[in-house]
């Protein structure tokens, strides 16, 4: 039969019980977190409607049934789309804060933008990324120009009298047009808005000559003949538009422009909870139904990984920063 502790001893072991037990909890990977009927906070860094937030409100649904918990998308505009960043940086890593991040505030910004307060390589967990896609180059259906050659030709012949819209200093579509001079080697004016459709609205109306945007958002002005298209910047032909040629094919072999939207989470989200969501995210990248609206609104499904997306962003941050040499927002 054990021998029963003295007094004293017992009194000293239930004085350390706190202590232990906060070390073995401490100790116990997180698994529980987001816990089944919790919720996740989905933090978009532009406002409703746009291409970002309406992609954000597709994928929620279908990442809390994977979860088993809550996802709400919740909007903070700001900084370029940096504030929504800035946010799950300084969130607590216990997964109930992600951010559904648009590759520009990731690979542009930090370029241009000197007062950002965060390094997504260094502040932010690279959990999974989502989704890939092009842009394409407009021009009003009833300019004479039919090609990327001949947007080329008028650039040289009148330089510095070609003007482009994008949806503001610093967006995608703004260093598409960028890129597009300096290959080509031509001086194009940049016009910035706030927003995609005000520029697309004058490019219709004949109020700029060309602009580029995301493949999904212009083919209905496409397929309504308010503007034609020239060509896509991916390095091969979009599924939405398949018979409008590639800039490689257009004449300029070197260029390809890819955006992506993917997750993040705070930088010492436990390796066991960025695994947990990136599997759910792969699991809703499967199905054909999440596949076939992805299509339809021109993206293309990135199963990859979190290594996979920490390196491509590297890589992309690297290629802008030749690219936006000059260029500096507030």
């Amino acid at each position: 039969m054990p021998h029963a502790l003295p007094r004293r001893a017992w009194l000293a072991a239930l004085a350390a019980l706190p202590g232990l037990l906060a070390t073995t909890l401490a100790a116990t990977p997180a698994l529980a977190q987001p816990a089944p009927g919790g919720t996740v906070r989905l933090l978009v860094g532009y406002a409703a409607g746009g291409p970002v937030d309406s992609m954000a409100r597709i994928f929620a649904p279908a990442l809390a049934k994977e979860l088993g918990a809550n996802v709400i998308v919740d909007n903070k505009p700001g900084a370029s789309g940096a504030l929504a960043g800035d946010m799950t940086a300084s969130a607590a890593p216990d997964g109930t804060t992600l951010w559904f991040a648009a590759s520009p505030t990731v690979t542009i910004v930090p370029n241009i933008q000197k007062k950002i307060r965060f390094d997504a390589m260094r502040d932010l967990a690279p959990v999974a990324p989502l989704l890939s896609y092009a842009n394409v180059l407009v021009v009003p259906q009833a300019s004479p120009l039919r090609s990327l050659a001949d947007l080329l030709a008028l650039a040289r012949a009148q330089p510095g009298k070609v003007f482009y819209g994008s949806a503001g200093v610093g967006a995608s579509n703004h260093l598409s047009g960028e890129l597009l001079a300096h290959q080509a080697g031509v001086q194009l004016v940049h016009v910035p808005y706030k927003g995609n459709a005000p520029a697309m609205n004058d490019v219709i109306g004949g109020q700029l000559q060309t602009m580029f945007d995301i493949v999904g958002g212009a083919q209905k002005y496409i397929a309504a003949g308010q503007v034609r298209a020239l060509a896509v910047t991916s390095a091969s032909r979009n599924a939405l538009l398949p018979d409008v040629p590639t800039m490689r094919e257009a004449g300029l072999p070197g260029y390809e422009v890819v955006g992506w939207m993917a997750l993040y989470g705070p930088a010492k989200l436990p390796p066991a909870l960025v695994e947990r969501v990136a599997d759910a995210t792969r699991k809703v990248l499967a199905t054909a139904d999440f596949q076939a609206r992805l299509a339809a609104l021109g993206y293309t499904a990135w199963a990859g990984s979190g290594a996979e997306l920490a390196a491509q962003a590297s890589k992309e941050r690297a290629m802008w920063a030749t690219v936006t040499k000059g260029i500096e927002i507030d």
